[in-house]
């Protein structure tokens, strides 16, 4: 297991609780972050806590392909994100969002509440999904309604992100995907977020700013890997990885294709 970051923002004096958030690690070289959506929207869920100084944050990747013995022995075929609180550990996704609002100090003030919000972002994530498999005009059409939504959505609130202008977990949850969006569905079938969602661009430009996204985000190349492991199901010869994959330098898409001050 190696560390991928420790501290992020918050001090470790004995007068904050400390967090590890143990991750999956890159397929691609098993030591920096993989393209987990889980991990990443736990991953800065915590490091907004930490940047308010109301934790210190530890995050330890995990290679899944090669697990050390210690992670075995604790948690045997479990898979992260897993949330050490205390000793205490967390192992599933929803029992994680729990700890963090209810036991986790300020995670509360994460978890607002907003139906709308929540109706709007659910089902994103497999819209692109079925567009990889599928490959077909009608699945792209369906991405688009959706991104079209969440576009006029934050159009209307005219906020920097989802319910205002702080952050909150469906900030979170959201923006990974969005990330996945933009470069798996580029990469695979040609796919780019209309220049004319003005409003999502605007969004995402705001999110590209901030730490608790970049410190967490993904390298592209690790993106793309993990949907042709996906695509692969086992066939050994497209397991392979090429050589130039693993010495390549990691790149991260964080451009925005429009000029928003003109909008």
């Amino acid at each position: 297991m190696s560390d991928e970051s420790q501290d992020n923002g918050a001090s470790r004096n004995g007068s904050v609780p400390e967090i590890e958030l143990i991750i999956k690690a890159s397929t691609i070289d098993g030591r920096r972050k993989g393209a987990c959506l889980f991990c990443q929207e736990y991953f800065m869920d915590l490091y907004l806590l930490a940047e308010l100084k109301t934790i210190s944050l530890k995050v330890t990747t995990v290679c899944m392909q090669k697990p050390p013995p210690d992670f075995r022995t604790n948690f045997e075929a479990t898979h992260p994100p897993i949330l050490i609180d205390n000793g205490l550990a967390i192992l599933e996704n929803e029992k994680i969002e729990r700890h963090i609002m209810k036991s986790v100090p300020g995670g509360y003030n994460l978890f607002v509440q907003d139906k709308e919000v929540a109706t709007l972002i659910e089902n994103l994530y497999s819209k692109l999904k079925l567009m990889l498999v599928k490959k077909d005009e009608n699945k792209n059409n369906a991405l688009l309604v959706h991104l079209k939504k969440i576009n006029d959505h934050l159009a209307a609130r005219g906020t920097r992100f989802l319910t205002g202008d702080t952050m909150c977990c469906f900030d979170c949850e959201l923006m990974p995907r969005l990330q996945h969006i933009r470069v798996a569905g580029k990469y695979f079938v040609d796919f780019d977020i209309p220049k004319h969602l003005t409003a999502l661009w605007r969004y995402m430009y705001h999110m590209y700013q901030l730490d608790a996204f970049t410190q967490s985000c993904p390298a592209d190349q690790d993106i793309i890997n993990h949907y042709k492991l996906q695509q692969a199901k086992g066939d050994i010869k497209m397991l392979k990885m090429k050589k130039h994959e693993e010495l390549e330098t990691p790149t991260f898409t964080t451009s925005i294709p429009v000029d928003l001050n003109e909008h």
